[in-house]
């Protein structure tokens, strides 16, 4: 049997960085590839090309910056994990991060190790953030690993809160209807109720008033 191959994407306009961090994650698994693109543009023109498992972004590029490149991934690449790397980790910031639908935030003065650890959490189907970073942010997407929702299960959650119907989110996200249906059965499974009025009442208590 052929070895699965990780494909990562780093988005980071300086390149020692880049290419330092793309050493870094060739450690993630044993058959590993990292390509780096040095803005939007560059990542966008990658992206058409071939698929990848993993989007690492800075938010501080040339042109198009990372929080507004963010909205553009999630339209056009909904089902693309992306992690933001970032020495911009105020609580306005990384709320706003998450809130773009980015599957972890992780700041840029943390250890290889961590960041490691980070991505892995990702690839298994949480969102991330570090403890520091969900304290300053009032438990900010803590709902996710509180009930164990996975980070396509919180995409199709925020448009549940959107009033979108199963076609509209299968749509939006690219997944067939039948697939959103499983997923809305899990989230309520997690979230222990019956309806979408239901799981809405739970995420508004659960969810910080700057959110």
């Amino acid at each position: 049997m052929v070895a699965t191959v990780l494909k990562l994407l780093v988005v980071d306009d300086h390149a020692l960085v880049r290419e330092g961090l793309m050493q870094t994650l060739r450690q993630l698994e044993d058959q590993v590839t990292c390509t780096g693109a040095q803005d939007a543009d560059e990542a966008l023109s990658r992206l058409q090309k071939e698929d990848y498992d993993l989007l690492l972004l800075d938010l501080m590029l040339p042109g198009i910056n990372g929080m507004a490149f963010l909205g553009v991934l999630r339209k056009r690449f909904p089902s693309l994990p992306v992690v933001i790397l970032s020495a911009l980790d105020d609580p306005d910031t990384v709320a706003r991060a998450m809130r773009q639908g980015a599957s972890g935030f992780v700041p840029k003065y943390s250890s290889s190790e961590d960041l490691l650890d980070a991505l892995r959490q990702v690839l298994s189907g949480v969102v991330f953030l570090p403890p520091q970073l969900r304290e300053a942010n009032g438990g900010s997407r803590s709902l996710g690993e509180r009930y164990g929702i996975t980070a396509g299960q919180m995409r199709v959650l925020e448009l549940l809160g959107q009033g979108k119907t199963n076609r509209e989110i299968a749509d939006l996200l690219g997944l067939t209807e039948g697939t959103v249906k499983i997923h809305v059965s899990a989230i309520f499974k997690a979230l222990k109720v019956s309806n979408r009025g239901q799981a809405l009442l739970v995420v508004n208590k659960k969810k910080p008033a700057r959110l």
